[in-house]
């Protein structure tokens, strides 16, 4: 007997989806028996005709041994050979994972043991340690321990939402405004699971961000075993990416960032995603990815205010497949309905935030959802007649997006919505500016071009030039599988080795859409190498890993040979050994010589201003001064503020401008005025940015200023900055009048100087 079963199949022929019934009908083998009818024919035939030549007896003896091969096994052979199967796919399964586990595991451990060696991090006192998170990071961990001396636990909480001990003046919903999301989170765990009698609080802190690094790894090895079939490309991955650190990740600096609280949940809904889109996975796989992508998307949107933007990104990758025909409808709107649904709650969670709105991820959905709409038979006629389409479908979706978030943005932000299009003209040369926040903005390193080192050490740890082999042929197989579809020609699901065709995987041509997006991008900002450059050690390990890769390679060679499957088994194979071994030898030592080589991190003229704050500073005083060093100054003494590290609010860096006067060339009595207005008591002035010394001359605070201010004189060629009065934070430091009419030096050193300002002013000559 013969069970004949019909696997449920999704053809990508048009928007269809053909299914089939599962029937498992008992069917006799019989042998063909020559009838009456069929003698007479072959009577007619003549003599000639019936001797069969070779080829023919060839052919029939071919089709025998074909008949012998599909003959029935017997119900206990088929369940052995199930079964075994089966143990063998779990055995994989199991290791595969394993494996992704103990990288994960060692990858924090690494981190953690880096982290101690080279702030020597568990012989700091408390102050020490809390300095050691730059840029002004330390801010986020403020809250954090705000929230662990809250009693209760709900009332602390409510504080935050009604903060008026942040920014001086200003009454601010600090869990929205500065995403508080992860400090919530991690002190409600640390509190009420007992954590206290066993790890110190910023203990647990660090350890929940390296926790989340090593989910991060886990995620890039697990996506790059499910492209590739073989964990051998997630070791890979994991080790470009370990090599590659400071290309990849802030964590090692600044270790409270939004990114390092972020990017882990968005690598584990790429993992997802990847396997989502995968053809043939099961009905039970396929529910755990979307559930999977769904939890993960929803709290990226929670703990990152820029993560709406990167699902921008990613939501125009998976347009791109759609629009092309590459995707199932099916799973499209089900991608489309994880959006919408993790963008409502994020949207209620943080007490309706307007910027998810005006997010250009919410245009581009509704703009998609019109366009499909208006135009329903996109993808049917002749490639002339579906080119025209698409050129329309784009030109709709477009509009109506670029329509919705221009009338939303007017509507809930007003005349600030202006200010992104402002910052990309003068970014891309089409304008010019002397506006302080946009060139301050632009001399930020993350938005500057990245420097020709970034290749050099891709290149050194040998990624670069793989990831532009394997970009290559997967770009050049998806642009044949857009020409097939395009024609009208459907998709294989069912792809085999021999077929050589890695562009019709539609998880593989999402991340060749993925790669180039976010790679075009980090050519042009210097701070999205972090979103591009984990997906290049994760897709380069896929690559080289993968047979398919290497057949297609073969089958445009028509290569004959060497048997191609045989070659391309052998490659995948032994590409990614010579390269582990490489890798191994030369970087394994510098990796462990990070653990022993002596470093420290040390700032004492900063320890020293922090502790004459908390022992002689009121405790109601309002300090002014540049973003980072207040950020700290919150940190450490929780005094208030007049500014933030926080450069996606217009009004906050406006104040900041004001702040920055003190490094212009501006009049006592004009500082004075602007620090009155801000509130604040006491102004701290930085050696650093009075005095400093930069390549680069423009993007210097004291430049910008002047630049602003309208003090810069153009002779020759050459630039002057010129104005009645000195520059403030140098004419300060005299001690003369009117400078100390209007403000009196309370404390300084080699690095900083704190003056109070005057309540009462004393015209002293």
């Amino acid at each position: 007997m013969t069970e004949l079963k019909c696997r449920e199949k999704y053809t990508l022929d048009g928007d269809k989806e053909e299914r089939e019934s599962q029937h498992e009908p008992d069917v006799q083998t019989t042998k063909p028996v020559k009838t009456e009818e069929d003698e007479v024919t072959s009577g007619r035939t003549g003599a000639g005709k019936q001797q069969k030549d070779e080829g023919e007896v060839k052919e029939e003896d071919a089709q025998h041994k074909e008949e012998e091969s599909k003959t029935p096994e017997s119900p206990v052979k088929r369940s052995t050979r199930s079964s075994a199967g089966f143990l063998q796919r779990l055995v994989r399964v199991f290791f595969g994972y394993l494996a992704a586990v103990a990288c994960g595991i060692l990858y924090a451990a690494h981190l953690s043991a880096y982290h101690d060696r080279m702030f020597w991090f568990s012989t700091r006192q408390e102050l020490e340690r809390e300095i050691t998170f730059q840029g002004g990071s330390g801010l986020y961990y403020y809250y954090y321990k705000q929230m662990l001396t809250a009693t209760p636990f709900h009332r602390g909480v409510y504080e935050l939402m009604m903060d008026n001990r942040t920014v001086a003046g200003q009454t601010i919903n600090a869990v929205v405004r500065l995403s508080l999301y992860p400090e919530l989170i991690t002190s409600f765990i640390y509190r009420f699971t007992g954590s206290e009698e066993f790890v110190e609080p910023i203990y647990f802190y660090i350890g929940a961000v390296f926790g989340l690094q090593a989910i991060y790894v886990s995620a890039l090895f697990v996506c790059s075993w499910v492209m590739s079939g073989t964990w051998v490309a997630g070791m890979l991955a994991v080790s470009w990416y370990v090599i590659n650190r400071p290309d990849t990740t802030k964590v090692d600096y600044a270790i409270p960032l939004r990114d390092n609280w972020a990017l882990p949940y968005f690598s584990c809904q790429v993992a997802a995603l990847t396997g989502f889109l995968t053809n043939n996975i099961s009905s039970a796989t396929e529910l755990f990815c979307y559930l999977t992508m769904s939890a993960t998307t929803f709290t990226f949107l929670l703990v990152w205010e820029h993560s709406h933007y990167v699902l921008f990104l990613q939501g125009l990758c998976l347009f791109f497949l759609d629009a092309f025909d590459l995707l199932p409808s099916r799973k499209m709107a089900e991608i489309h309905m994880v959006y919408v649904s993790a963008m409502l709650l994020a949207f209620f969670s943080q007490f309706q935030n307007a910027a998810l709105l005006s997010s250009p991820l919410v245009s581009l959905l509704i703009g998609t959802w019109v366009a499909r709409n208006y135009q329903q038979k996109m993808k049917t006629g002749p490639f002339l007649s579906r080119v025209m389409k698409l050129f329309v479908y784009f030109h709709l979706v477009f509009t109506t997006g670029i329509t919705f978030s221009y009338l939303v943005k007017k509507v809930v932000q007003g005349d600030e919505s202006d200010f992104f299009l402002k910052f990309l003209e003068v970014k891309f040369g089409l304008n010019t500016t002397t506006d302080f926040i946009t060139n301050f903005l632009l001399c930020q390193e993350s938005f500057q071009v990245p420097a020709q080192d970034l290749f050099l050490r891709l290149t050194q740890a040998s990624v670069l030039p793989f990831y532009i082999l394997v970009l290559t042929v997967c770009l050049l197989s998806t642009l044949q599988t857009i020409y097939r579809r395009l024609s009208g020609l459907p998709m294989k699901t069912n792809l085999k080795l021999e077929d050589g065709r890695i562009g019709e995987h539609p998880e593989v041509i999402y991340h060749v859409f993925h790669t180039l997006i976010f790679g075009g991008l980090a050519l042009l900002f210097d701070g999205m190498k972090y979103l591009w450059t984990p997906y290049v050690c994760m897709f380069t390990a896929f690559g080289v890993c993968s047979p398919e890769l290497w057949m297609t390679v073969f089958r445009w060679l028509k290569l004959k040979s060497i048997h191609p499957v045989v070659l391309s088994l052998i490659l995948s194979t032994a590409v990614p050994t010579i390269i582990g071994f490489s890798l191994w030898r030369e970087y394994c030592p510098r990796v462990l010589g990070d653990l022993s080589e002596v470093q420290e991190f040390y700032d004492p003229d900063k320890v020293e201003l922090i502790s004459w704050i908390k022992s002689q500073a009121p405790a109601a005083a309002v300090f002014a001064g540049s973003p980072q060093l207040l950020g700290t100054v919150k940190l450490c003494s929780g005094a208030t503020v007049t500014s933030l590290p926080l450069y996606t609010d217009i009004k906050l860096l406006r104040r900041t401008e004001d702040t920055y006067q003190v490094y212009a060339m501006r009049s006592a009595e004009d500082i004075y005025k602007i620090l009155t207005s801000q509130k604040a008591n006491y102004v701290i002035v930085e050696e650093s940015i009075c005095n400093e010394l930069s390549v680069n001359k423009g993007c210097r605070i004291k430049d910008l200023l002047d630049i602003s201010n309208g003090h810069v004189v153009y002779d020759k060629g050459e630039v002057y900055s010129f104005s009645k009065h000195g520059r403030f934070c140098q004419e300060i430091k005299m001690n003369y009048s009117p400078y100390t009419n209007y403000f009196t030096r309370v404390f300084w050193n080699r690095s900083y100087h704190v003056y109070k300002v005057n309540s009462v002013i004393s015209f002293q000559y």
